[in-house]
């Protein structure tokens, strides 16, 4: 059985009248912004058989950050909530700031460990472009070598810097 999706408006009506927002987010993506009064309860946590503390009149309302998760999700997520009525969120916490309803942000939260990764890979193939084309050819190996790492991360499904960055300071503190 897939989950009825409700809009963020038809969200936010239903979390007034009582529904449980969870927000299935990683805990560092929850920590940097979320919704007033979501709780987080991380995608892995429902996949190991985490479930949801709600009545069978007290509807549970799933986000993410714009919809794919949950949808992709749907049925581990119906069964988390049981026996309350599991619904998904269209759009995530995108749609819910697309349509002005207020979020929790706090900036001094470091940003989600993937975003952390795909700026500096970024960084390293750009940097490697214009340097193999402004100081020696040899410099694209740089561009290279971040492609290789990532189409290895793609299909063992391990990145090597996201490792990294879990152990630096900035992604350690007490979180």
């Amino acid at each position: 059985m897939t989950p009825e999706s409700v809009s963020p408006h038809e969200a936010r009506k239903l979390i007034d009248q009582g529904a449980v927002l969870i927000d299935i987010r990683e805990r560092a993506e929850y920590l940097r912004e979320h919704i007033p009064n979501a709780c987080s309860l991380p995608l892995a946590d429902i996949t190991a058989g985490k479930t949801i503390e709600a009545t069978e009149r007290q509807p549970v309302i799933f986000h993410c950050q714009a919809g794919m998760r949950t949808a992709q999700n749907a049925s581990a997520l119906l069964k988390a909530a049981r026996p309350a009525p599991g619904l998904l969120m269209t759009g995530g916490i995108n749609a819910w700031k697309s349509v002005s309803l207020p979020t929790i942000k706090d900036k001094k939260q470091p940003l989600p460990v993937m975003r952390q990764v795909q700026i500096i890979a970024g960084t390293l193939v750009l940097s490697g472009v214009v340097l193999g084309y402004t100081i020696d050819s040899r410099l694209f190996l740089l561009s290279a070598f971040v492609g290789a790492g990532l189409l290895y991360a793609g299909v063992s499904g391990f990145c090597a810097m996201a490792g990294l960055l879990l152990k630096m300071p900035w992604n350690r503190s007490g979180n």
